[in-house]
């Protein structure tokens, strides 16, 4: 390819063959000087596919990625099927960028056939899978490193997320346990009526609350409020190259600034959980003596009948794991942040849905656990 003149403007040929039509793209594309729109392109034309392609490309700028980027959104309303194959990859991957940044999804290459996208699909959740596994690892010998030398670990850190995490949580945590108890008492209280077994429903409170919704909603709670403030955290940090920097300087963001956070989330998470236990079962007595009329000792003594300390147990095991989920998943979504602002909402996104979800497949994998075992 030769040369292009410094002075060449930017140029577009466009020729159609069958349903296809063929664009080459060449010349200097410079923002400050006029250059090619794709709507004065493509007129009243209809092709069904889309071919880009560069010929004597000279000095480019954003204005050819707008131009790209007007192609691809005009294919994905025409249904047409784009190929950007042979541009460059730094090309591809700024158009990428550039949907990102503009808080769309990047409108999908439809030249690809079923087959091809299930195998991209497939690698893409293998990568996935990798950078899991490559992270759960990382905190492990990270963790094996604390236990070794506890006095490098960073103590005031630790105690600042403490803080956030678990103090600062009790007002909502509180409530949400309160709440949840009056609902399981008169849910109760209406079955139990009709068969004169008013008693029971301190059984009732007290083993659903402790062995399942104790845990459970503390987890959803600090999902939505921890994990989501280390996913913004980091994610701030990674988008300002901070992260860059301390691996620059040879300090490891894993024992820097991971697990401060995941050692405080999952000694606060069992702790909060036995909060919220007690005031259920605040709730399910304050429904038991003004609906049920069932005197606060009798409901009292029920409910040290019914929970004993397996169910306690299971209950804090459980918190135990949760809390870890929860650090694990801010994190790693913190981590994987994209260097920009719609990427820290994204990751912030990502990683309270990820905790919710790996916290009610944990939730199952306990409770066929507990029943195998006789818990």
């Amino acid at each position: 390819m030769s040369a292009t003149p410094d002075n060449a403007k930017a140029f577009v040929q466009a020729r159609v063959e069958g349903d296809a039509l063929h664009v080459e793209l060449g010349g200097n594309w410079e923002i400050t000087q006029p250059f090619p729109s794709w709507d004065g392109l493509i007129g009243k034309t209809s092709p069904a596919q889309v071919k880009i392609t560069l010929t004597e490309l000279g000095k480019w700028d954003s204005s050819l990625l707008l131009f790209l980027y007007e192609a691809q959104k005009w294919c994905v309303i025409a249904s047409a099927r784009l190929d950007v194959g042979e541009l460059p990859s730094k090309i591809r991957e700024l158009l990428g960028q550039m949907g990102a940044a503009q808080g769309k999804d990047v409108p999908v290459d439809r030249a690809a056939n079923p087959v091809a996208m299930i195998g991209l699909a497939v690698f893409d959740a293998w990568d996935k899978t990798k950078q899991i596994s490559d992270f759960v690892g990382e905190t492990t010998l990270a963790a094996i490193r604390l236990a070794k030398n506890p006095v490098r670990f960073r103590w005031r850190d630790c105690l600042a997320e403490v803080q956030q995490c678990g103090a600062m949580a009790l007002p909502i945590v509180g409530l949400i346990g309160l709440l949840i108890g009056l609902t399981l008492a008169y849910t109760a209280a209406v079955l139990l009526r009709e068969f004169g077994a008013d008693i029971y429903v301190a059984n009732f409170v007290g083993l659903v609350m402790v062995r399942e919704m104790g845990p459970m909603m503390t987890g959803i709670i600090l999902a939505g409020r921890t994990g989501a403030a280390f996913a913004a955290t980091l994610g701030n940090m990674k988008a300002g190259e901070e992260i860059d920097a301390f691996e620059t300087f040879g300090i490891r963001s894993v024992d820097f600034l991971v697990m401060p956070r995941i050692v405080a989330v999952t000694l606060m998470t069992p702790l909060l959980t036995l909060y919220a236990n007690m005031l259920g079962m605040v709730g399910g007595l304050m429904v038991a003596a003004s609906v049920l009329s069932i005197p606060p000792t009798a409901y009292w003594v029920q409910l040290q009948t019914s929970v004993d300390l397996s169910d306690l147990l299971s209950g804090v095991i459980k918190s135990i794991t949760f809390g870890c989920i929860i650090g694990l998943s801010g994190c790693l979504r913190g981590l994987q942040c994209e260097r920009s602002a719609i990427g820290v909402g994204r990751a912030t996104t990502s990683a309270v849905v990820t905790a919710i979800l790996l916290l009610i497949v944990a939730d199952s994998i306990f409770a066929v656990v507990f029943n195998m075992l006789g818990i």
